[in-house]
């Protein structure tokens, strides 16, 4: 039996903190999880990095496995496993007894290496929305693959159907809890990470959207009033006169909802109509004539 060098599977130092070996198991939960990685492998370094984090999780746990792991690695006859583990066939009955013991309050068996049960753990997964989604929230029907064991006390993956209560103001990023629902007979928690689904319109940044907005030359040069269509519904927004390409006008309370809600903000863009016939050429050359204006006059001074 060789004992597991948690850390260098975690890929951490062993002097690493509590929220940097919580960053790294998220990260390697993420990498390994046998819905994005097809094969027995993935399923095994899934289930390795989530033995990892069983034990380091706690000060409790980890001070306790740090204590055997230096006994293992000190034992005459241990003997470095270039795998990642430490062999202590030669090790004190003491030390095994002691390593058996400790898996058996951590995860519910003795021996860590053998299918003998279930694995305790959090399944972390990700759930794509619409924009629209976290303005009204929204339910989804996900299928999560979970740990189970078989009759003759294998671990299989099996996919769970779940039907997930999106809130109102969810974030791009943020995390649902599912308490109950993950690996380990009802003992881990699903989290969803939030992602948005690319939009034709807005992009998110926390509970702000942002967005290009259509202006026509003449609505950029008097301004005045437009009518928006926003996830929330139309809003009217004033059009200052003079504007320019690239101004950014702010909609407080229009962006995701939330307390407080998140902003709209609105880029204008100058789009300038097709000219296609006499009427219209003549009215741009008129304004040619009649406009002193050179959108040019600036660039020989920027230049010197």
């Amino acid at each position: 039996m060789k004992f597991k060098d948690y850390y260098a599977v975690l890929e951490v130092s062993p002097d690493a903190s509590s929220d940097e070996i919580k960053r790294a198991y998220r990260k390697l939960a993420r990498k390994t999880h046998p819905d994005l990685n097809a094969g027995p492998e993935a399923e095994a370094a899934f289930k390795e990095v989530n033995e990892a984090y069983e034990a380091l999780k706690t000060p409790e746990s980890r001070a306790e496995y740090d204590a055997i792991r230096s006994g293992a690695s000190a034992k005459p006859g241990a003997s470095r496993d270039w795998e990642g583990g430490y062999g202590f066939d030669q090790a004190s009955p003491e030390t095994q007894a002691r390593f058996n013991d400790f898996f058996a309050s951590a995860f519910g068996r003795r021996d860590p290496f053998a299918n003998e049960g279930p694995i305790s753990g959090d399944i972390h997964a990700r759930v794509v929305l619409d924009i629209e989604d976290s303005y009204r929230g929204a339910t989804r029907m996900l299928t999560i693959p979970v740990q189970k064991v078989t009759q003759d006390g294998r671990i299989r993956i099996e996919n769970r159907e779940l039907s997930v209560s999106i809130p109102r103001g969810v974030t791009e990023g943020q995390n649902i809890r599912l308490a109950g629902q993950g690996s380990g007979d009802g003992m881990g928690d699903i989290y969803l990470e939030v992602a948005f689904a690319p939009h034709p319109i807005y992009r998110a940044e926390g509970k702000d959207l942002f967005m290009d907005l259509p202006v026509a030359p003449w609505e950029a040069a008097l301004g005045g009033k437009i009518v928006l269509p926003t996830p929330g519904g139309k809003v009217d927004l004033k059009i200052p006169p003079n504007a320019r390409t690239g101004q950014k006008l702010r909609l407080k309370g229009k962006g995701l909802p939330g307390r407080p809600a998140g902003n709209l903000m609105a880029s204008l863009v100058i789009v300038n109509p097709n000219v296609t016939s006499d009427e219209a050429r003549d009215l741009f050359a008129k304004m040619a004539r009649e406009i002193p204006f050179d959108p040019r006059q600036n660039l020989e001074r920027k230049m010197k």
